[in-house]
């Protein structure tokens, strides 16, 4: 047994909050819009197609992390974010700036996010939804650091300086954590029986397990990556905040996106995947409720309603990947997890599109919150129809 084990998740924790600094995006979105002299929608752009490459990445290296090991894919991947940061401070306009930071970065992150969770899953298969929690609260947490420290170097600096000096952090500590990540020997991972054989991609389709848990994910991922992309703005212009006091509650907020994290991996454990999901979706409705009779001063009311939505986010980002070991268990769980990881990208770019054209065609964030009430219901008839307790473990032989 590799006695240096329990290492892997306070480097993983680390890792992730270095990549999770997308989530700090909407302390970027005004002064790019100032700077480009741009719409909502444009400036959503760099931020949808980040998390549409980190989505779309993430099942074509599943693959690779099994067959290069950890840190041949951490390095590869290391590289990709730190250069996409740098190379988008550089850029003269939103749609070069989108091309380095939204497809380079978010390739970057796609490569490197599965990593630290197949290392923890193999290592500790009997804690996977915990664990996996933890080492998520990294990205989860990461704009409480990142956030303020953003907005910093924005205004020391300048906006587009502030991509390149995070850019180079990335670059430098992404590889090096990645040189601390092993697989155990094969000898010392549990054994998984296997129930169905044949193509991964096919028989994962055949399970209304793997149905119901993508159009679920997608819709958990949609409400929270359309609230992170519009926290700051919606606290200045509904709330009438600061853009200081903006930015500070987004790192509160972010302490709720990590807690989430291990609470519903937990939950998950224990209770399942449906349960989980239902009580998810519950807590999204109430916070946009909430949201629906928001005014200017409704300090309060923002601040619980997203603190739920952020801890919904990490929530989900629990719930999809020990919901994949609890159904499809731990052999190829990285390409299993991959696939259901895709439906992340889709509800990205489907929540930022819509938040982005609310706001330009309204002029207010106001009318999201109905339209995500209706999303919490349909996730809700989803998790009931679909989400059965049979597991449908699949291998490739």
């Amino acid at each position: 047994m590799n006695k240096r084990k329990l290492v892997y998740v306070p480097v993983g924790v680390v890792m992730l909050l270095c990549l999770g600094t997308v989530y700090s995006w909407s302390v970027f979105r005004t002064p790019l819009e100032q700077l480009f002299n741009i719409d909502a929608t444009q400036s959503g752009l760099p931020y949808m197609f980040f998390l549409a490459f980190y989505a779309l990445l993430m099942p074509i290296t599943g693959g690779f992390i099994e067959k290069y090991g950890p840190k041949i894919i951490v390095l590869v991947g290391g590289l990709f974010v730190g250069l996409g940061w740098v190379i988008a401070g550089f850029t003269t306009n939103i749609y070069i700036f989108t091309l380095a930071y939204g497809i380079l970065g978010g390739s970057g992150v796609g490569i490197v996010y599965g990593v630290p969770l197949s290392v923890v899953t193999k290592w500790f298969p009997e804690k996977k939804g915990f664990l996996v929690g933890i080492i998520l609260l990294g990205f989860g947490l990461s704009p409480f650091i990142t956030a303020p420290l953003a907005l910093h170097l924005i205004e020391v600096y300048g906006v587009m300086n502030a991509f390149k000096i995070l850019g180079l952090a990335f670059l430098i500590i992404v590889p090096l954590l990645g040189l601390f990540l092993e697989f155990p020997p094969k000898a010392e991972m549990t054994k998984t029986t296997v129930i169905k054989r044949g193509e991964i991609l096919i028989e994962l389709i055949k399970s209304k397990n793997f149905i119901g848990l993508c159009i679920c994910f997608m819709f958990g991922t949609l409400v929270g990556l359309m609230m992170i992309g519009i926290t700051s703005p919606v606290g200045r212009e509904i709330i009438n905040l600061s853009p200081e006091r903006s930015a500070m509650f987004v790192s509160i907020f972010s302490i709720f996106n990590g807690i989430g994290r291990p609470l519903f991996g937990s939950l998950t454990d224990k209770y399942g995947p449906k349960k989980a999901a239902i009580t998810s979706y519950t807590l999204i409705m109430i916070a946009s409720i909430l949201m629906i009779f928001a005014t200017e001063g409704s300090i309060v009311i923002f601040v619980i309603a997203f603190s739920l939505y952020f801890m919904n986010l990490g929530g989900w980002l629990a719930i999809a990947p020990t919901s994949t070991a609890i159904y499809f268990g731990q052999t190829n769980y990285s390409q299993n997890y991959g696939y259901v990881f895709t439906f992340y990208g889709i509800g990205a770019v489907i929540g930022t599109l819509l938040s982005g054209e609310i706001r330009s065609i309204f002029g207010t964030y106001s009318y999201v919150f109905p339209i995500i009430v209706v999303v919490a219901l349909l996730g809700i008839i989803t998790s009931l129809i679909f989400f059965k307790d049979e597991k449908d473990t699949i291998i490739v032989e």
